[in-house]
């Protein structure tokens, strides 16, 4: 029998069974659609988190700390026992003088101290206690403002700030642009010796005299953050963000936590963390490892990476995992499908069989069955999964929208999608053929006859 005689016995015989063939073929299609679904959930994640490296420059940054056995910030893959530090440098200080050090290297493009200090913010009349960041005004305008509404300052003396949307939303804003020109008031809390009380009697200390007072100040919001925080590789993210020179202006603690009080040596203390951006993500090892050298420790979301992808491989098994769920119950549909196809074309196997079919030309056709029921399944199964995830997406992304989040795309589907999907359900389809077609190759053809 020639290949071509036995797509078209295949297709005859799929054809006079519509709607057994149809329920099978279904049911593959639920199985796949299941399966798309899920992978392409984790191909959208993982798409996301790589495009959010990429549009937020991450693969080039470096943040750099003093150097601290214990403290927060140290790379987790640098080793316990470090190189001797330059001669020279015995207890290095991340200050002015190594920021600059830093920002002549090789491979640099700017460098910048991490400052972050807590102030309680007023906007209107509602009042919140946030850490105000401070960045220069060419980071802003280069790669940290996705715009909503506005635009950043232009100077790093402006005394304005930019604040993000979901700061806003804490304060139900949900128009950016009615935030632009207003005034936000920052109460910052500083020391004032001169409100310590000498101890008592009994050498106790009047915690109500503790040395800190308060101090307000007016600036004007110029931009709001598209972003439900500013993106960056800082370890505080914060929804408030203004330029050095309007920092300077105000009165603040010279620590944002007790890590910066254990970093103080030599009498003076230096920066808890500074931000490094390079020229290319290449510069990263060359970059790092000077820094070292310097004493200080360092952290690059960029080894980071490879720890998010290997994550996200583990997702992609796990539910890659829950749709082949539904595919196995498919596949047991297709073996039910062909095994009644054979008890029912008993007589006509035998037929074929005395005209001079083989064994081999039997199982062929029951393969092909198989074939088509999957390659249907699969084509309608990944139609199906596409159209039921955007729908989920809408759906998502339309009750986030009411909360101020930007539209998302949950789920990508890649040109591997489609083709893994409609090849992974001919295979599963041509796997759960093999039983029937070998058992209808197995038929006697003088007893199927005989068969009424």
């Amino acid at each position: 029998m020639r290949f071509a005689d036995s797509v078209e016995f295949s297709l005859a015989s799929l054809g006079k069974r519509k709607l057994r063939t149809f329920l099978t073929t279904f049911g593959v299609t639920i199985g796949i659609g299941a399966f798309v679904s899920m992978i392409s959930f984790g191909s959208g994640m993982q798409k996301n988190v790589t495009e959010s490296f990429k549009s937020l420059e991450l693969f080039n940054s470096i943040m750099v700390f003093p150097d601290s056995p214990a403290g927060p910030g140290r790379d987790p893959d640098e080793p316990r026992s470090r190189p001797p530090r330059e001669k020279g440098r015995p207890g290095a200080v991340l200050d002015d003088n190594a920021l600059a050090e830093i920002s002549g290297l090789d491979g640099v493009e700017t460098a910048y101290p991490d400052i972050n200090f807590p102030a309680l913010i007023r906007l209107g009349d509602r009042e919140e206690f946030r850490l105000i960041q401070v960045v220069p005004s060419k980071i802003v305008q280069s790669w940290m403002f996705r715009p909503a509404a506005g635009k950043p300052f232009a100077t790093d003396d402006e005394d304005s700030v930019i604040i993000s949307r979901s700061f806003l939303r804490g304060f139900d804003i949900r128009d950016p642009a009615r935030a632009l020109g207003r005034k936000l008031e920052i109460s910052s809390l500083f020391l004032d010796f001169g409100r310590l009380k000498a101890p008592d009697g009994g050498g106790r200390l009047d915690f109500r005299g503790l040395p800190l007072s308060f101090e307000k100040y007016e600036l004007t919001i110029t931009g709001v953050s598209q972003g439900t925080e500013f993106g960056g590789p800082n370890p505080v993210q914060s929804a408030v963000v203004m330029p050095p020179g309007a920092a300077r202006k105000i009165k603040r603690l010279p620590f944002s936590s007790i890590w910066d009080v254990f970093r103080m040596t030599q009498g003076r203390p230096g920066y808890s963390a500074v931000n490094v951006r390079l020229v290319s993500p290449k510069s990263v090892d060359a970059v790092k490892s000077r820094i070292r050298e310097m004493g200080f420790s360092t952290f690059a979301l960029a080894d980071q990476f490879e720890q998010l992808k290997a994550g996200f491989l583990y997702l992609d098994m796990i539910l890659a995992a829950v749709g082949m769920i539904a595919i196995f119950v498919a596949a047991l549909g297709i073996i039910n499908t062909m095994v009644m196809s054979i008890l029912e074309r008993y007589r006509e196997i035998g037929i074929m069989k005395a005209v001079g079919a083989s064994d081999r030309d039997i199982r062929n056709v029951f393969f092909l069955e198989s074939g088509v029921v999957g390659f249907l399944g699969g084509l309608f199964g990944f139609a199906l999964g596409w159209a039921v995830s955007r729908g989920i997406n809408q759906i998502v992304n339309y009750f986030l929208a009411k909360q101020g989040v930007p539209f998302v795309q949950y789920f990508s589907f890649p040109w591997w999608i489609f083709a893994g999907s409609l090849l992974f359900s001919v295979t599963v389809s041509l796997v759960s053929g093999i039983y029937p077609a070998h058992r209808a190759a197995g038929v006697d053809p003088v007893i199927a006859l005989r068969h009424d």
